[in-house]
Order: C-alpha cells, then structure tokens, then sequence
C-alpha cells in the first residue's frame, strides 16, 4: 500500500498506509486525521480539504481541473501547490507523498 504523510501546520507528521483508489482526503478521513474537514464529502464543492503538496511530488500528480482550480480560489492561504485532497487518487506511483495541512481550512 502507498504511504502518504499528512503533515499538520504544527509540524506533527502522521505517515499512513492508503489502499490504492482511495482519494488523499479520503485516506485522512478514514484515519481520523485533524486539520482536512471535507464538508463536502469529496465532491469538489468545497475547499476544506485544502492541502500544500510538496513541490518534489507536484509532477507525480494530475493537472487540476477548473472545478478544483475554483474551489481553491475560496481556500484561505492558497499557494502555487495547493490542491484539494479529495481530488487526488492515491496510486502506487504516489507512494511517498508529502502533503502539508494549512493552519485553517
């Protein structure tokens, strides 16, 4: 199973095994991980599962959709490598993402 490492704005790091198919939020949900919200249950319809992705995994990942782009448009702190996690399905090929939590969703 892929880790991913959800690092909150405090600096502490939870490393999780996440089947495959699962999306990143839903990973974080699933194992009870505070800072992602996900008001909207992975729909896109929201930014409250806002995460920074570590730039050395930004080409591993899809291109944002403009729904997503949208949506990070309301996120508070957006930046350059903000993503919604709800839109990123973890793949073998993401074994070993680093995500960052902003310090409010």
């Amino acid at each position: 199973m892929p880790q991913v490492t959800y690092v909150a704005h405090s600096g502490e790091a939870h490393t999780l095994d996440i089947p495959v198919g699962l999306s990143v939020m839903e990973g974080a949900v699933k194992n009870s991980i505070p800072g992602i919200d996900a008001d909207c249950g992975g729909a896109c319809a929201c930014a409250t599962c806002h995460v920074y992705v570590d730039p050395a995994w930004a080409h591993a990942l899809p291109e944002q959709s403009p729904t997503e782009a949208q949506m990070l448009e309301f996120a508070d702190g957006a930046q350059p490598n903000s993503r919604l996690s709800c839109q990123l399905k973890v793949t073998p090929a993401l074994d070993g993402l680093r995500v960052t939590l902003p310090e409010s969703q």
